[in-house]
């Protein structure tokens, strides 16, 4: 083959390489929408009306795609942190608490000292980052040193960073606000508060820096020495072995630096949003739905970042859909639950639309993600 055919062939496979990527979880969108329909016709609801509405929610207004970013920014950090865990062969459940100690983390550091404010909100996203990671740390190291699964492991520290938490701005806790009917901290100090892009509306830095993550995660994994012994580790570990690489010690890493970004979340949600404290019921959720956020992007920073702003356009144009359709709000979980659904068990997309699997490129499935594989 000729230096010239080559190079038209590159681009060629290249394309076929990002459709086949995008073809499975595009479809599952589709196949979800189409199944979330069938079920508002029999409820005797117009689905068309009613996806108009939630986009017009979603997308319609300035306020409308403020909100969109607002609430796909803990999902992209939830994401990284989830998507990073899987290159490593590990899977993170415990998003949800990561989220909440580093949220608590953050705002401990930012009610409790004052400092100026080019170093005080960096101290408190830092201290959510370190939260996090600590928290994951954890069971990564009993994953290292003993084999304990993580999957286990990270559930229960769920539980315990939730209890704990609620325990704390309880009644007489220490993070208690004085003088509050609800359990709440204090609100952050101004100095800690992340600064609003847009004046009178709550877009805050937090979606830039989600953003950047995004792009440091796809360095760090592609262009870094210590990615390529993550990804060896994720995809073998006995050869990652033999070839000189400290499983145990990257195990660690990869679980701490997961969570890191998970608390960078919880963080970015406390300084970033009025009424800028922690209370009772304050991210629940955000870390499991980050498991369907990092699967529907295929455990790609760029394919998460795109993914979280889809469940933050659901979350976002929800409200409206269903004022104008009085479709339930329930709906738009179901419709999350069958994207992941159809996106894990590819199999049935496939077989629907006939698609034959070209090669391992352009397979999404939760079996293949377990093993970290690239």
């Amino acid at each position: 083959m000729s230096e010239d055919s080559e190079a038209i062939q590159q681009p060629r496979n290249l394309a076929a390489v990002i459709v086949g990527r995008i073809s499975i979880p595009l479809l599952a969108i589709f196949t979800a929408l189409l199944v979330a329909s069938l079920a508002m016709l029999a409820s005797g609801t117009n689905p068309i009306k009613a996806y108009l509405a939630l986009g017009e929610g979603a997308f319609g207004t300035q306020k409308a795609v403020i909100e969109t970013l607002i609430k796909a920014t803990p999902f992209i950090l939830g994401g990284l942190g989830i998507a990073l865990a899987f290159r490593g062969g590990l899977f993170n459940i415990g998003v949800e608490g990561q989220l909440f100690v580093g949220s608590a983390f953050a705002v401990i550091i930012g009610y409790s000292i004052e400092l100026p404010a080019f170093i005080h909100l960096p101290l408190a996203l830092l201290g959510g980052m370190f939260g996090g990671a600590i928290w994951a740390a954890i069971p990564g190291y009993f994953k290292a040193r003993s084999g304990a699964h993580e999957v286990i492991t990270t559930i229960m520290l769920n539980f315990i960073a939730l209890r704990v938490i609620n325990w704390a701005i309880g009644v007489n806790g220490p993070m208690r606000a004085p003088r509050t009917v609800v359990p709440e901290t204090p609100a952050v100090f101004e100095s800690a508060r992340l600064p609003i892009l847009i004046p009178d509306t709550r877009l805050h830095a937090g979606v830039i820096i989600a953003v950047f993550a995004a792009l440091v995660v796809y360095w760090f994994l592609w262009r870094t020495v210590a990615g390529f012994e993550l990804r060896t580790v994720g995809a073998n570990p006995s050869a990652a072995r033999y070839a000189g690489i400290n499983v145990e010690f990257n195990i660690v890493r990869t679980m701490a630096l997961s969570g890191a970004l998970a608390g960078l979340g919880g963080g970015i949600q406390v300084l970033g949003l009025a009424p800028y404290n922690f209370t009772t019921g304050f991210n629940v959720g955000l870390g499991f739905d980050s498991i369907a956020v990092a699967v529907l992007g295929g455990i790609h920073p760029f394919g998460v970042t795109m993914s979280a702003l889809l469940f933050g356009a659901m979350d976002s144009g929800a409200r409206l859909m269903q004022l104008r359709t009085k479709v339930p709000i329930d709906i738009i979980t179901i419709v999350q639950g069958l994207i992941l659904t159809f996106v894990a068990a590819n199999q049935i997309i496939r077989s629907i639309y006939r698609i034959r699997a070209r090669g391992e490129e352009d397979q999404i499935s939760l079996g293949r993600l377990w093993g970290g594989g690239s």
